[in-house]
Formats: structure tokens, sequence, C-alpha cells
């Protein structure tokens, strides 16, 4: 009996410190993820749905997480995998790049708003394996390892990647 009573207080403790780690995961992470689901899907209640399913799927698997420095680039994993599934559920219409510009802060016009407006479709441009990187770096501020763990590619592979996509977005920038 006395073993069994130890046993429901260690499984107790246990489960309060995971929902207590778990918790202050998603409040450091939390604005991270949905801005970089609104970069992937352009659509402010489609990214809070997949920032919720990013975290919830986070829940479901939080004792795999055996690194905790490795939290964000896990997190950006499991936010791709849900993108990429909601693709597999149901199909969409696609939006042209237009249509749907990022709001910002700035008043309407201003130049930092057309440079915002028009970085975002020079990056739209770029080929997946180029954008990728270059998304994970400006928007979530990834560095090259964590870029590399959050793509599965080695660390040279995301550096070159990031080159070539500064250098074709340079390229446009002086072709006008």
């Amino acid at each position: 009996m006395w073993q069994t009573q130890r046993a429901l207080q260690t499984f107790y403790l246990n489960a309060m410190e995971k929902r207590k780690r778990y918790e202050a995961l998603t409040k450091e992470r939390y604005q991270e993820i949905y801005r970089l689901a609104y970069w992937l899907c352009k659509d402010h209640h489609l990214a809070q749905d997949l920032a919720q399913e990013t975290f919830l799927k986070a829940w479901r698997f939080f004792d795999k997480l055996n690194d905790p420095n490795a939290a964000k680039s896990w997190l950006i994993t499991i936010l791709r995998r849900e993108n990429a599934r909601r693709f597999d559920r149901k199909q969409y219409d696609f939006v042209d790049i237009d249509e749907c510009a990022i709001q910002t802060k700035t008043y309407p016009g201003s130049d930092y708003d057309m440079a915002q407006d028009w970085l975002q479709k020079q990056m739209m441009i770029l080929e997946p394996k180029y954008r990728e990187p270059l998304l994970l770096s400006l928007v979530a501020g990834l560095n090259h390892d964590e870029i590399a763990q959050a793509l599965r590619l080695n660390h040279n592979t995301v550096a070159t990647r990031l080159f070539r996509a500064r250098n074709q977005i340079i390229a446009q920038k002086e072709s006008h």
C-alpha cells in the first residue's frame, strides 16, 4: 500500500513538473511559432490554428523532447509538418500573394511597408529549398545549426542555400 501511494505521488509530481515545463515553453515560444505560421499560410485564423495544432502535438510528444535547447527547432519541425498536413487533409485554393500582404505596424505606403512587401514577394518567388531556410533565419531567428536541425540538412547545405537565396534577392533588387 505504501509503495502504491509513493508511486502515485511520484507520478503526480512528474506530471506537474511536465505541465510547468510545457507552459513555460508555450509562453516563451508561442509568438515565434505563430509568426512563422503566418508567414507560411498568410492567414491570421489559419496561423492560429497551425500554432495551436503545433502546441497540441508538442504536448502529446513532450516526453520525447530530451534537450530543452532544441525546443525551438523541434516546434518548427512540428509546425512544418502540420502545415504540410493541411494540404493533405483539404485542397485549398491558391491565393495571389498580392492580395494578402503582411500587415505592419507602420503607415500604409511608407518606405518600410513597401520594402517589406517587396521582400515578401521576392521570398515567395524563391524555390522552396531556398525560401525555407531564409524564412527560418529571418522570421524565426534561427541560426545555421538550428535551421539544419529543423530541416534535417547538414550545416554546409543550409549555409549554401542561405547564401544563394540572399544572392537571388540581391540580384532581383539590382535588376529593378
